[in-house]
């Protein structure tokens, strides 16, 4: 009896631990969010944003890599799978960041919750997974929030945004899938690593690549040296990021995704409370409406695929 009380006692403490490391991990990348919109406001370009972000990043994953399972996990078999996660990753942080450029933080938001939307979509058209009426249910209602949200043909949403938004979101799904397939070999800090590595030496060749002039105005720096205002908010962004993928990663190993996913959603809170500090903008009346819906999709999507994954072994047994 004493043991089984110790057991419980046990997997209680890892399910709070998984969930503090979670809220943690939704509150520094939103605080990266911030951050990145205050970085393009002062003049940095996106592409030295990008790079920042993963270069700043490498110190801190070798950091929590030593710590934890040893340097030695960094080694691999499969460089090409995390070359093409990185080329597929420094992609989608184009349309995250733009997004976040481009839209009120709340509703760069609000667009990002639509990623469990698409990677169901994406399982069963690339994956071939069964998905039933209840997932496709809520995808429907998904896309009737992304919608409620965006308002299409109304004019008071940014088209422009909300397209970047919903890009980002799908490509984060395609991410997701291939991080599947990463995930039966290699360790999550070695994917973390990588794609920090990657990334970052990516977006530095295209800044040293002698590219023709029209290419080179979408991926050159800015010209002439940084404040110490800018430097701070490149600092601040890549620690950030650095120290919330860690964190993410980290309460994946504590408790399942269908036990922290909930967790995600405190970013729109912290979102709103950044936009309306710094801009004094609130979320429109439409995201007050259109977010729940959203959230509730993407909860709904989770909680079923928990429950699959729970049935499934019972449907294999004779």
């Amino acid at each position: 009896m004493a043991v089984v009380t110790q057991n419980l006692v046990h997997s209680h403490d890892r399910r709070m631990l998984a969930l503090g490391l979670r809220l943690f991990s939704v509150l520094a990348l939103s605080t990266m969010s911030l951050l990145v919109k205050l970085a393009s406001e002062s003049g940095i370009r996106l592409t030295e944003i990008m790079f920042w972000r993963q270069f700043a990043a490498i110190p801190v994953a070798l950091t929590w890599v030593a710590f934890t399972a040893g340097l030695a996990t960094l080694r691999t078999q499969r460089f090409g799978a995390h070359l093409r996660r990185s080329f597929m990753g420094v992609t989608g942080m184009v349309f995250t960041f733009g997004s976040v450029i481009l839209l009120p933080l709340a509703e760069a938001t609000t667009l990002g919750f639509t990623v469990p939307i698409f990677a169901t979509i994406l399982s069963a058209l690339v994956l071939r997974e069964q998905v039933g009426a209840h997932r496709w249910a809520a995808v429907i209602l998904g896309f009737i929030g992304v919608l409620i949200v965006i308002q299409p043909g109304s004019g008071g949403f940014p088209l422009k945004g909300a397209l970047v938004g919903l890009m980002s979101a799908l490509i984060i799904g395609i991410i997701s899938i291939h991080l599947r397939d990463l995930g039966r070999t290699e360790a999550p800090a070695t994917t973390v690593f990588y794609f920090s590595l990657l990334s970052s030496m990516m977006m530095l060749a295209l800044h040293l690549a002698p590219l023709p002039e029209a290419a080179r105005t979408l991926v050159a720096w800015g010209p002439g040296a940084h404040s110490l205002n800018q430097w701070l908010l490149i600092v601040g962004l890549g620690l950030c990021g650095g120290l919330g993928q860690i964190a993410l990663t980290a309460s994946l190993r504590h408790a399942p995704v269908s036990t922290v996913v909930g967790m995600d959603y405190t970013s729109l809170i912290w979102s709103t409370l950044y936009g309306w500090a710094i801009w004094g903008v609130l979320p429109s009346h439409t995201t007050w409406l259109g977010a729940p819906i959203i959230i509730a999709s993407g909860l709904y999507i989770a909680w079923r695929e928990h429950r699959l994954a729970i049935a499934q072994p019972k449907e294999l047994t004779p």
